[in-house]
């Protein structure tokens, strides 16, 4: 884990007051750490896993906000890592994998309710939140008369644009994977 100064915010994200403010006490102080799980593979078409990282906590003098500082591949409010959902998309969106598949290959959890076994809801919800522009900053907001899966193939071949090149021929699914971090 990073030292508190090394990845303190330059101001809080709620009230916008500067952590080091010059001749001043420092206006975001350490608040501990806390567990973050994120899930999904590590690589494209490798198996998924949980990883749980410590991130840093930070407290606003000025505003009393608390604030959590992750990497960059962690979204917030999101179980699953920016490759990952990105991956998922292109897997449903371009290359057409029913949502079950979908999920046996993003998701670490192998055991799924009767009611879930056929579908993943969480595509829905992503290809929802491309759709109106707020899942990734590239991706443009969709048409309306767009489904859900045009709206992830987009978000997916967006995403892959970011991709660095690499020897052989990457399939366009792991160029979203691999270039999901790029784009954010």
């Amino acid at each position: 884990m990073p030292s508190v100064s090394a990845v303190r915010p330059a101001s809080c994200a709620a009230c916008g007051a500067a952590s080091r403010p010059v001749g001043a006490p420092l206006g975001l102080h350490g608040h501990g750490s806390r567990s973050r799980q994120v899930r999904g593979p590590l690589d494209a078409g490798a198996s998924p896993v949980l990883v749980e990282l410590r991130v840093r906590r930070y407290r606003c003098r000025a505003c009393g906000v608390s604030q959590t500082v992750v990497p960059a591949e962690v979204l917030a409010r999101k179980l699953y890592s920016l490759a990952a959902i990105a991956w998922a998309l292109a897997l449903w969106g371009l290359e057409s994998l029913p949502a079950a598949a979908v999920r046996r290959r993003v998701s670490p959890w192998e055991v799924v309710g009767p009611g879930s076994a056929g579908r993943w809801d969480a595509l829905c919800r992503w290809a929802g939140e491309a759709r109106v522009g707020t899942l990734l900053c590239c991706v443009r907001p969709a048409p309306t008369d767009w489904t859900a899966r045009a709206v992830a193939a987009r978000a997916a071949t967006t995403v892959a644009a970011f991709a660095l090149p690499s020897t052989g021929p990457p399939s366009l699914s792991a160029c979203s994977f691999r270039g999901a971090e790029r784009a954010h």
